[in-house]
């Protein structure tokens, strides 16, 4: 016999624990995962800095709003989620300032060189550095979504993956693991696999493309200073940054990739090491883990957020690229309000601006209203 719920979320990691922390106490709710534990796949392999210059604009947005959210959060935890720490984009002067945004102010070649003392002056000259940019505790971000989850009555059901899904009269049936779900309406949190839940549900996919990302956690003959930011290249081909004594570094690359469980590509970190060991003193003496993600990305390169306009009750939560972690609250508070209002395949631009109006991020709500809400509107 199923099991009955307002909402069924398919997806243990930020994305949906996030929208089961704003609908918990609200409506009856169940989160489904197909791993033995939570956050198991992009959102344990997070670089966890939240950085308000980095991404669309729609994204930025979001950003802001989110760490509004989990600021006021930290008032009431014990330990906090954000910390403060820089992000400095080097370069020449060309890329940088192309990629520099609303948030990012030019600094001088000095300037950047006493923030990362490491870099070799003939490495870059010039750079941009946004102050407004945070460390964030990732895990305790997201045991604060799952407690707060369960405490107001949401199921989180892990190794249960979805093998079946139809639309039945007003509602959904699921089978996940083994065990059965009806619901009113079901949210595609399923990151890197949400194009899969689609076709499993009958509901077309959107041709959403997850790449990888590697990183890795270094050991170095000269540590990074605490105080130092998280540094990138303006050409997005590699970031540092310290971690409690070592150094977390990544070659930013953007390959795409099936649905995975992905892992580390021979020479990917190892080219890496190569060239920070020429354009820093760090002296990386040696790895001490790895570890590659995915990241899910609509065409257009914005979160994909709104019920399908074609499968009534089917609410599309993915496409968070690189920007999961930071768009998580916004995206949750602003998901929980249209799941609520029970607009489903009717949602339209105007429906949406009336949500905006009451919401507390009403600029979010707008610049992401005015990209998508009802998918295939």
């Amino acid at each position: 016999m199923s099991a009955t719920y307002d909402v069924v979320i398919v997806g243990g990691g930020i994305a949906g624990l996030s929208l089961a922390s704003a609908l918990a106490g609200r409506c009856s709710v169940a989160l489904v995962e197909a791993e033995q534990t939570l956050a198991y796949h992009t959102s344990a392999r997070s670089a966890r800095q939240l950085i308000p210059s980095y991404g669309p604009p729609v994204v930025q947005e979001l950003t802001v709003r989110t760490l509004e959210l989990i600021a006021a959060g930290d008032l009431e935890r014990p330990a906090p989620v954000l910390t403060p720490r820089g992000f400095m984009l080097i370069g020449d002067d060309a890329t940088v300032r192309a990629e520099a945004s609303g948030h990012m102010h030019r600094i001088t070649h000095a300037e950047a060189l006493e923030l990362c003392p490491v870099l070799v002056p003939e490495s870059f000259s010039a750079a941009g550095l946004d102050t407004g940019s945070f460390a964030c505790n990732a895990p305790i971000l997201l045991e604060d979504h799952r407690r707060r989850a369960e405490a107001g009555g949401v199921d989180i059901i892990t190794g249960a993956r979805v093998h079946s899904a139809q639309r039945l009269g007003t509602g959904w049936e699921l089978g996940a693991g083994q065990e059965g779900f009806e619901a009113a309406v079901v949210v595609n949190a399923a990151g890197a696999w949400a194009d899969e839940l689609a076709v499993l549900s009958g509901v077309e996919k959107l041709g959403l493309q997850p790449y990888r990302r590697t990183a890795a956690i270094v050991d170095v003959g000269h540590p990074l200073p605490a105080t130092c930011p998280m540094v990138a290249a303006a050409d997005d081909s590699f970031y540092f940054r310290p971690d409690d004594g070592q150094v977390l570094i990544s070659p930013a690359e953007h390959v795409p990739s099936g649905a995975e469980d992905a892992r580390p590509y021979p020479g990917d970190i190892e080219g890496l090491v190569a060239r920070l060991n020429t354009i820093t003193t760090l002296g990386i003496r040696g790895v001490s883990k790895a570890w590659t993600g995915l990241r899910t990305e609509a065409a257009d390169g914005v979160p994909v957020v709104g019920f399908d306009a074609e499968a009534t009750g089917f609410f599309w939560l993915a496409g968070q690229g690189g920007y999961g972690f930071q768009t998580s609250s916004a995206i949750a508070e602003l998901a929980a309000g249209l799941i609520l209002a029970g607009q489903g395949a009717t949602a339209s631009g105007t429906a949406a601006g009336t949500a905006a109006e009451t919401s507390p991020a009403s600029r979010t709500a707008e610049a992401l209203a005015a990209t998508r809400w009802s998918i295939r509107r």
